[in-house]
């Protein structure tokens, strides 16, 4: 919203006297004196002093010199208000100009919130696009082994879809206010193991999973299905600005800046700054679905069958938070030793295949799963995954302490066209969404003893930096 102007009266302007004030012949030297110089109309004050000193001959030379001092005063008076008034307008027609200018600027900058954004990195080894709905990354384009580009993520040829698909996917926005589940639909602010019965502090926020008994992703209008502002464009980054009021029922306002940047050397990297006017809960993730083929077979024609279980993964944690039947958090963790879980050392996402069934969730086969980093506070490469039929590799790192590993099987929607839709579709197992995030609904189990309470005086912030190379 562009604020009404402000409402002034310009510096220098003159205002009128309703009357002037006369001076008698009876009036004395002094009264003529004290009474010219109270500040009315300069023309009327001089008449004035000129009726009551006129009688005076010895002072008819005093009262010229005077005159001639009040002259002079007074045209320099309205030289420095006409000078006021034509530098004011010299200043409103700049400030006219830069208005003008900022508006041309805007006008670069999407007419839609599904409009892309392209950044591409100066030695054309990255090109990500992006729409303004979600802070959305749409398309990402990197080099395979044989120097041919491939778009490695998921997504739509109609980009509308983000907001209609009622399948909602979720194709690589930043989701927020409150990623990933929450029991209930509730917490409260000090966070408790058990729902508390209403009263302040006690928080709602509406359901859309597990039949109405858990909030997912932030609720029924989170973050990417927000659209955000473009704030700053270049042509290797776009910064993103969203201010959520309190939206879905979460308390205060959060305003949170999404950048995006790719630079030589083939690397994207994401990161999200977020400050609340009073205590929240806050944890984000960059919902990235993958698939390093780009569904193209190794001679480059389209794959109607590609999936990721042939593709490397490695994840450096050494633990997987234990989950319930609504993918609820227990509190307890899962130790990944001799188990499904365990890719700290590199493997095929379907090398334990047969031993996935039911770890997602009922008849779910494959992983929806949180890992909990073993050095989180460590630099370096957290999570990586690479294809052999592509060559495409990608490390991720990150300040988040947690990555959700999601192998697609509820995905069932067209494909881009770039992927070989819309006839073939994005079916289960198709892509890995790789999320990097913080503990699962830790505001409902303190027994993590992890803070995701955020405040004034506690900023929130996510990075996730991923880097591009081929294998051979």
């Amino acid at each position: 919203m562009v604020p009404p102007p402000p409402t002034h009266s310009p510096a220098g302007s003159l205002a009128s006297s309703s009357s002037t004030s006369s001076i008698s012949d009876s009036d004395s030297l002094d009264e003529a004196i004290t009474l010219s110089s109270v500040p009315t109309s300069p023309i009327a004050e001089s008449k004035t002093a000129s009726k009551s000193l006129i009688r005076i001959p010895w002072l008819s030379k005093l009262a010229s010199f005077i005159h001639l001092k009040q002259f002079i005063a007074v045209m320099l008076g309205q030289a420095q208000f006409w000078f006021g008034a034509l530098l004011g307008l010299r200043l409103v027609g700049l400030g006219w100009a830069i208005s003008t200018s900022n508006q041309q600027k805007v006008k670069t900058s999407p007419s839609s919130p599904f409009d892309g954004i392209t950044l591409s990195a100066p030695d054309g080894s990255v090109t990500a696009k992006f729409v303004s709905f979600g802070a959305t990354l749409t398309e990402l384009w990197v080099k395979d082994k044989f120097g041919k580009a491939r778009d490695v993520v998921l997504g739509y040829d109609d980009n509308s879809r983000l907001m209609t698909d009622p399948d909602h996917p979720v194709f690589n926005p930043i989701v927020g206010r409150y990623a990933n589940r929450l029991a209930g639909g509730t917490f409260s602010i000090p966070i408790t193991k058990n729902p508390q019965p209403d009263g302040p502090n006690v928080y709602h926020i509406p359901t859309n999973d597990h039949d109405g008994q858990v909030t997912l992703h932030g609720g029924l209008l989170g973050w990417d299905r927000r659209n955000w502002t473009v704030v700053a464009h270049t042509p290797t980054s776009v910064t993103f600005k969203h201010v959520d009021e309190a939206h879905e029922g979460f308390p205060g306002t959060v305003t949170a800046y999404a950048t995006h940047t790719v630079s030589n050397g083939g690397t994207l990297k994401t990161t999200v700054r977020a400050t609340a006017t009073e205590k929240t809960p806050i944890m984000l993730t960059q919902h990235v679905y993958w698939n390093l083929d780009a569904y193209k077979s190794s001679s480059g024609s389209i794959n109607a069958t590609s999936n990721i279980l042939d593709h490397h993964l490695q994840v450096s944690g050494s633990r997987v938070i234990a989950l319930d039947s609504n993918a609820i958090p227990t509190g307890e963790f899962i130790n990944v030793e001799g188990t499904p879980f365990d890719f700290r050392k590199s493997s095929k996402i379907g090398a334990r295949w047969v031993a996935t069934t039911g770890l997602c969730g009922g008849e779910c086969q494959g992983y929806d799963s949180c890992w909990i980093y073993d050095r989180p506070e460590s630099g370096g490469v957290k999570t990586s995954l690479w294809s052999d039929r592509s060559g495409i590799r990608v490390d991720i790192s990150t300040n988040q302490p947690a990555v959700q590993v999601y192998t697609s099987y509820w995905l069932n929607t067209p494909r881009k066209a770039v992927h070989g839709g819309p006839d073939l579709k994005y079916d289960r197992w198709s892509a890995v969404a790789i999320e990097q995030q913080g503990y699962v609904d830790a505001i409902n189990t303190p027994e993590f003893g992890v803070d995701q309470i955020y405040s004034p005086e506690r900023p929130f912030e996510w990075s996730t930096s991923y880097k591009f190379s081929t294998v051979h």
